[in-house]
This record gives C-alpha cells, structure tokens and sequence, in this order.
C-alpha cells in the first residue's frame, strides 16, 4: 500500500533452496512482514524470507480501473518463498461504489480461500496527495461506503475485510465512527514507534504498518499475535488478536526511521562499544550495529528495537557518570523541555533535569536514570 499499508504473510516453510530453512519463530518473537506494490518493480522473495519475513500483503488493485502490473509476480513469488500472503485494494470512494470495487477486488486477486496460505483481503482507505481531503467524500457517506464494500466482499468470500488506515485519515474521513471495530480486524498505519492511539471503536490491531523504508523491500510490518497466530488466520480468515503494547511500553524502533528516539538509540550502542554517527537516522550502520548487539546478547538478531533490546541496551546511570549512555539522557530530558549541553557528564545540572522529569512523571525523584525512568524517556 502506500503510506498506510502493509502485510501479512508467515513463511510455513522457509525459502528457496540457496537460502536454506530458516528457523521456526519463538512465540514472543516479533513476526514480521511487508506490503509491496507495482512501486517494487523487482522483489527477491526468498531473501525476503531469509531476512525473517512471515507475511506479505500485494497491492492487487485500485478504484475499479486500475490492476497492479506487479501483483501475480509479487503474490506468487512470496508464496513459492514460503510466505503466507493476502492482497490488498486501494478505496477510491470518489470513483465508484463500494459493492462495486468490492467485486473488482475479489475478480482480480483479492478473494480470501481456507487454504492455510492466504490472508483475508484488506481495505486499504487512506489520503492520495494531490487529492481532496477524503476524496471530497462526506463522513457519513464514507462510512456507507466501507459498509458496502464490506458486505459486498463478506458476500463474496465468507470473511470481513481487514480495514488498512491510520487514526487521523479514519478520524477525519468518517468521522471517527466506531461502526467497524466490532467485526472487521485493523491494520493500524503509525511511524511513531507506538501504535497508538488506535481509531476510535478499536481496542486492539492485528497489523502494524511501522515505517515506509527497513529490511525489507515496500512498507514494514508486524503482525500482533505469534505464528501460530498467524497460520490460524489464514486458515480460519479470522483470529482474536491481544491487547497492544500499554502507551507506556517500550516503542519500537527499526530501520528507515529518523528522529529522537534513534539518536538516544545511537548513543546506547556507542555506549555498548559501537562507534556510530549520532545522527538521529536508522541507516545500515546503524542496523548492523543493532544486529551485533542483539547477536552478542543472545537476542534475535533482527535489527528490531523493541522491549528487550531496549532493557539490555540501557544502562543506570546517575551523577558523577560520564559517556555517550549520559548523552543519551541529556539529549531525551532536552526533548522533554530542559535545557542542557549534552557534553556527556552527569553533573549537578543534570541531575537536578532529572529529578524533574521524575516528579512530573509520578516517579521516585532520586535523579537516577534506571530502567523505569528510561522507558518513559524514550516515551
């Protein structure tokens, strides 16, 4: 999809041949996987697999003129690479009714099948640049026309499609309705390293499109569940997926992402023995440098920062201590409003900036950066 939309697909086997079989998942292990579109003109599948993807979603088509010249090339290659895989279609509400682009989904690669290896379709509704806001659709008249294009493939296939979108394109288009959350599964589009706050009605997501740019080629996902999980829905076409990670929880932080918490990232690494350019963007170096944390830690080297390889990253540190883990700190409580020089020592001023930040946060102000201050920090 583009800026919201991502995929599903777990490999039941493990690559191609040159690659070898890659390793069952542990269940608390993140599964995760891309969306593509004709935008990919060339996808190497099985080294999509060897770099852990479980899932894919394929752009399949557009309004009811458009079929993606990619799509057969993209939706079998990530199945012969041992992908579990789904298609995907852009809503055009401004182009035609929904019953009607639900049938051109469905006729041209969207349809679901129990096979074990196909995702139920998505609905991919989101903003085209260039474009009116919301197509120049009402709210209400938007929310009729997801209903119809839900029946329609409900009718079609025997399952609900799972609605692609981002809070505030859902918020502003139809008007925030909660008409959906009770039957059709999200796939939450956010690259803040958090997926709240979901769309309203929600309480929970099965996808998490997390960046436009990593790993893998397309957008990044991950799917909420294990997988197990995610075998089970596409067998079944449906699932119940767990409650999200709390507002508070570690955010998750991965390749192609730019911005605050990749420089306090960058800092911890040097920190731990790496030599990076603080410069606030997930570059190669800086994946390379996650991977051979995780890898010395004995954690999945995926080049993922979620929860666990932010608890080994993180250090104590309080005053007196001096290197870039101070640096870190510095540049965080900044963010959070203080003023200070990151010059890397732990001095009277920083920890006054830390106490602080303690009291306004309900945490024991005793000016030591430890795991819980950390976690909110990043947050």
């Amino acid at each position: 999809m583009t800026a919201t939309a991502a995929l599903l697909a777990t490999p039941v086997a493990a690559s191609a041949a040159a690659h070898g079989t890659r390793p069952q998942q542990a269940a608390d292990t993140a599964v995760r996987g891309l969306d593509v579109s004709a935008y990919q003109e060339t996808v190497d599948w099985p080294s999509v697999a060897a770099d852990g993807a479980s899932f894919a979603y394929v752009k399949a088509t557009e309004g009811r003129s458009y079929i993606s010249s990619r799509f057969l090339q993209q939706y079998d290659g990530a199945a012969a690479a041992g992908l579990i895989r789904g298609a995907y279609h852009f809503a055009r509400p401004d182009k035609s009714t929904g019953n009607a682009q639900a049938d051109y989904f469905v006729d041209h690669g969207g349809a679901w099948r129990p096979d074990g290896k196909t995702l139920p379709g998505v609905l991919d509704v989101e903003p085209t640049p260039g474009l009116p806001a919301c197509y120049g659709v009402s709210p209400s008249e938007t929310v009729r026309w997801i209903a119809a294009f839900d029946d329609e493939y409900l009718r079609r296939t025997g399952r609900h499609a799972v609605i692609n979108t981002n809070t505030s394109w859902w918020s502003q288009c139809t008007g925030n309705s909660s008409a959906f959350a009770a039957t059709n599964l999200l796939w939450i589009g956010s690259y803040t390293g958090t997926p709240h706050p979901l769309p309203n009605g929600w309480s929970t997501y099965a996808v998490w499109q997390t960046s436009d740019s990593g790993t893998f080629p397309g957008d990044q996902d991950l799917f909420n569940g294990t997988e197990a999980d995610l075998r089970r829905f596409a067998a079944s076409g449906t699932y119940t997926p767990p409650p999200p990670p709390p507002v508070g929880a570690w955010p998750v932080v991965q390749q192609g992402y730019a911005g605050r918490q990749v420089t306090t990232l960058q800092y911890l690494l040097n920190a731990r023995g790496a030599a990076l350019s603080v410069d606030g963007a997930f570059g190669p170096a800086t994946h390379d440098a996650v991977v051979a944390f995780q890898t010395r830690n004995q954690l999945p080297p995926d080049g993922v920062v979620g929860p666990n390889t932010w608890r080994a990253l993180v250090t104590t540190v309080k005053k007196g201590d001096r290197g870039p883990a101070v640096s870190a700190v510095q540049a965080e409580l900044n963010a959070h409003g203080a003023a200070l020089s990151v010059d890397g020592a732990f001095g009277p001023a920083t920890h006054k900036a830390v106490a602080a930040f303690q009291t306004r946060n309900q945490l024991p102000p005793d000016g030591v950066v430890g795991p819980n201050t950390w976690i909110v920090l990043v947050n």
